[in-house]
């Protein structure tokens, strides 16, 4: 073999390994930039920047482009195309969940992937309070941006939910358990108003057996408690408030409670009237209905529906208010017309 021949293969591995060498450094500058490409836009803990956080909501139809394009002008990522790659790529194009978000500049592209296709949603509190109506909860669902008003109470009052739910009655009213709740934003009325009967029936199925005749279904019992809780806001009162309906019951005697008569009336302005007591078309009239009314008036907490299955061992027949939030409790009618008396007519003559 000549010089002339190997002096022309040693360029020609020169040449392949020059190659080689740039093909490589193609290679590594090109998963530099993919790299850089999906770091976070803000590292951690650079305390000269001012960290952008922002609510992202994926919607419903959302595309894996229009997300990631929303996502870089949020200036949240920092290469669209890029990350729709790594979404493909780590399968994850079609398992972006719907819902708010609450995404960092500091998280990598992989984290804020990750984020969005787990569903780690953002979540919202919302406090629903003793003695609420169903109409009432619907309003701090709205105002907490949780729901439609609509939309939730056609869930409420729809006859079948009850039974779907393991409850009693014809619908939820009543059974929207008072407590503090964290939703997600876009999340289904339904599994809202699921939430709120599965914490109901938790503490319910908690409760000690009942202690006094008569005997109640559940319905009856959150009907009763849901009585209690709008009669008084004061907790020791409510098992003597408790006996007093019972006793009632007990006797075949009208509940003659002023808020089972308020539920009934369409427009409430805030003043009950003699006119609203004699209404015998009110079907929550206890002023003129025997028994229960036809369902509860509100959401009962724990310690009403507490009253109603242990109340208080008592002969008090009535109670009327003194005006400072509790109650001044009779056995007779004799003692309740003076009780009436003492703090209710001579106040308004004064």
């Amino acid at each position: 073999m000549d010089a002339a021949t190997n002096s022309g293969k040693h360029r020609m591995l020169k040449a392949i390994l020059a190659l080689a060498g740039l093909g490589a450094l193609l290679a590594l500058g090109g998963w530099l930039w993919i790299e850089r490409s999906l770091a976070p836009v803000v590292a951690a803990g650079d305390g000269a920047i001012v960290v952008q956080t922002i609510d992202f909501v994926v919607k419903p139809g959302d595309s894996l482009g229009r997300v990631a394009d929303a996502l870089q002008a949020e200036g949240i990522i920092r290469n669209a195309k890029v990350t729709r790659w790594l979404a493909r790529k780590e399968d994850l194009s079609s398992k972006l969940k719907v819902g708010e978000y609450q995404l960092s500049a500091t998280q990598s592209t992989h984290e804020i992937l990750e984020t969005l296709s787990k569903g780690r949603v953002r979540t919202h509190s919302v406090v629903i309070p003793e003695g609420k109506r169903a109409t009432e909860i619907a309003d701090l669902l709205v105002a907490a941006g949780l729901a439609e008003r609509d939309a939730f109470l056609e869930v409420v009052f729809d006859p079948e939910a009850p039974k779907r739910l393991g409850v009693e009655g014809t619908s939820l009213e009543g059974y929207l358990f008072p407590d503090t709740y964290r939703f997600a934003r876009g999340l289904a009325p339904s599994r809202i108003a699921e939430a709120m009967v599965r914490e109901f029936v938790g503490v319910y199925e908690e409760l000690p057996a009942p202690e006094a005749e008569p005997v109640l279904s559940m319905r009856e019992q959150v009907t009763l408690a849901s009585i209690v809780e709008k009669e008084t806001g004061a907790a020791h009162e409510r098992p003597l408030i408790a006996a007093v309906f019972l006793n009632r019951l007990r006797l075949g005697m009208r509940l003659e409670t002023d808020p089972t008569v308020i539920y009934g009336i369409e427009k409430f302005d805030g003043n009950l009237r003699r006119v609203h007591l004699r209404d015998a078309s009110n079907i929550y009239n206890t002023y003129k209905i025997r028994g229960l009314p036809p369902g509860p008036i509100a959401s009962p907490g724990r310690d009403a529906l507490r009253a109603v299955r242990q109340p208080a061992d008592s002969p008090y027949l009535y109670f009327v208010s003194q005006n400072n939030g509790t109650h001044a409790f009779s056995k007779t009618y004799a003692e309740h017309e003076r009780a009436v008396d003492r703090y209710q007519r001579r106040r308004r003559r004064r």
